[in-house]
């Protein structure tokens, strides 16, 4: 497995993220209707396996040693193996070297996959921030500088 930096325009990373945003429709029955866009500002990075690209994950920068963790996304058949814990570490990593110890994140409340997931790896809940202030759909968490741990 090899997890690689892209940039916003790669054509596999904005597959992945074509097949984010369809299953985030279809998980929410089409109720939140917010549609994400890739940003430039943000770091990307692709776990490759076996010559394919299975998943994606992004950090941007908040504030002063802020950062939001963005666009994770595992293809289907490839969940249940650990690569969504390896690219959450590897993201965590390369926001603390570019100084943004704190990380936040949004999911949604019908995802508890993805809930447990970021909580088994240390996340805890924070008041909605940002953007999603007001979304109902919105479920916010934080990990501190203490809790990020490095590979």
């Amino acid at each position: 497995m090899l997890i690689e930096s892209r940039p916003s325009s790669d054509a596999e990373l904005a597959a992945l993220l074509i097949a984010q945003q369809q299953e985030l429709s279809e998980a929410d029955g089409g109720l939140d209707g917010v549609v994400y866009l890739p940003h430039d500002d943000a770091a990307y990075l692709v776990v490759v396996l076996d010559g394919r690209a299975v998943a994606c994950g992004a950090w941007q920068a908040l504030e002063p040693g802020v950062a939001e963790l963005k666009r994770m996304y595992v293809r289907p058949a490839f969940r249940g193996r650990g690569i969504a814990r390896q690219l959450i570490v590897a993201l965590e990593e390369e926001a603390l070297a570019a100084d943004r110890p704190v990380l936040r994140l949004e999911t949604g409340t019908y995802l508890p996959a993805a809930i447990g997931l970021y909580r088994s790896v240390g996340y805890v809940p924070i008041p909605a921030y940002g953007e999603y202030v007001g979304n109902p759909f919105s479920v916010c968490f934080e990990k501190s500088p203490a809790a990020v741990t490095p590979r």
